[in-house]
């Protein structure tokens, strides 16, 4: 899943352990989730968005075309 959290906490001038210590997880977590290699849970996703003041939809790309596979 693409997502806007690198921009984000580089606007605010997080290191990815800073953006970690703000959510209750790990670097390695954010990590993670910034390269696309673990999608957040829903209420971490809540927990981000609440955190940025932006809607979830801002931060997060499913990357869903709205085509289905046949």
């Amino acid at each position: 899943m693409k997502n806007q959290l690198k921009v984000l906490r580089a606007i605010r001038n997080w290191s990815q352990a800073d953006l970690g210590e703000h959510l209750d997880v790990s670097r390695q977590a954010v990590n993670a989730i910034e390269t696309g290699k673990y999608d957040p849970s829903l209420p971490l996703a809540f927990k981000i968005s609440r955190l940025f003041d932006l809607p979830i939809e801002q931060i997060f790309d499913d990357e869903y075309t709205g085509e289905q596979d046949v």
